[in-house]
């Protein structure tokens, strides 16, 4: 099942994508509430009575009303919290091998995270950038989860029970800000909270089961064959695999959940799959030839993500009209 948030005369609801059409999942069951947040607190029961609506109208057994007139928005609008994790390692040595550092050790006994402004969480369409987010903007390709039911101390063997769906995740990043605040040993900060864009819909589990494979060895949990690729105004630029997670997102879980709550609505971020943002790909062009002609995003660039099973993520970067800077500001 795919569902789906979307906007019309500034109201936003609940349904569910069939066929390329929505259809509001209320005004199928009003016990079903008319918009995600609800939906996910109460999801264990909910996501059976939606299933079965969803059932109903492909198999033509309900007669449902589509929407016309929408605007779609980010699956989860208003995430309880927002993870970014790093489970990728073939991203993180790369990274490191670009900047002529040695892997990090570490990576390989826990897996890490970071706190991203849940309140700047996006959807397809418009991405507006301010002056300074343009020195040096990227891209993130990443598949997040979103959490269904809440929880603490969660052991990595029954975390995956915890998971409400999938959906395709570009953690959008300021390079210049990024870096010059790391250099303070904090962050990242400036350089991500702006823009994470998740979408286009929250996909559930049980369409992901025909994809599962074993996880890394050594690891527990659920992972997936899902091929990724990023495009940039059509031309593709990044391609990986969600199977190529080192850690997964059942091991992610079992770590954020660690003496706090996880709550119905919180997004999680898989990191960077390898290849998956410009920082990745101008550093090994640059490494292997020094006349390499590097590339960040632009005002007016369309970038869309693709995800075996998730659909594709669309978005089109435009400029502020202003010129105010806070690099400008620094003493």
């Amino acid at each position: 099942m795919k569902l789906v948030s979307y906007k019309t005369e500034d109201r936003e609801h609940l349904g569910v994508f069939v066929n390329g059409h929505i259809y509001n999942l209320n005004s199928c069951d009003k016990l079903i509430p008319d918009n995600m947040k609800e939906f996910l607190e109460d999801a264990e029961v909910l996501i059976d009575r939606a299933t079965r609506i969803d059932d109903q109208i492909k198999s033509g057994a309900l007669e449902a009303k589509e929407e016309i007139f929408y605007e779609i928005l980010a699956p989860v609008p208003h995430p309880t919290s927002c993870r970014d994790g790093y489970a990728f390692r073939q991203h993180v040595a790369a990274a490191r091998r670009n900047r002529k550092v040695d892997m990090i050790p570490e990576f390989d006994q826990y897996p890490i995270f970071y706190f991203t402004n849940h309140n700047a969480i996006q959807g397809p369409g418009e991405i507006e950038c301010m002056p300074d987010h343009f020195e040096k903007l990227d891209f993130e390709l990443e598949i997040a989860v979103v959490i269904g039911k809440k929880g603490r101390n969660i052991k990595a063997s029954e975390a995956d029970a915890y998971i409400a769906g999938f959906t395709i995740m570009n953690d959008m990043s300021a390079r210049t800000l990024q870096m010059e605040e790391m250099l303070l040993n904090l962050g990242p900060a400036k350089g991500k909270d702006f823009s994470t864009v998740i979408g286009p819909w929250l996909v559930t589990p049980d369409e992901l089961e025909q994809y599962k494979v074993p996880a890394k060895e050594g690891h527990t949990g659920n992972a997936y064959d899902l091929k990724m690729t990023c495009r940039v105004n059509g031309i593709e630029v990044s391609k990986g695999n969600v199977a190529d997670m080192d850690w997964t997102f059942a091991e992610i879980i079992e770590r954020c959940a660690y003496g706090v709550d996880i709550l119905p609505g919180d997004v999680i971020g898989s990191g960077t799959v390898g290849t998956g943002c410009f920082l990745e790909l101008n550093g090994t062009g640059l490494l292997n030839n020094p006349d390499y002609k590097v590339q960040w995003l632009q005002p007016g660039d369309v970038v869309e993500m693709e995800i075996t099973g998730l659909g594709a993520l669309s978005n089109t970067i435009r400029k502020a009209d202003t010129d105010f800077s806070i690099l400008a500001l620094k003493k």
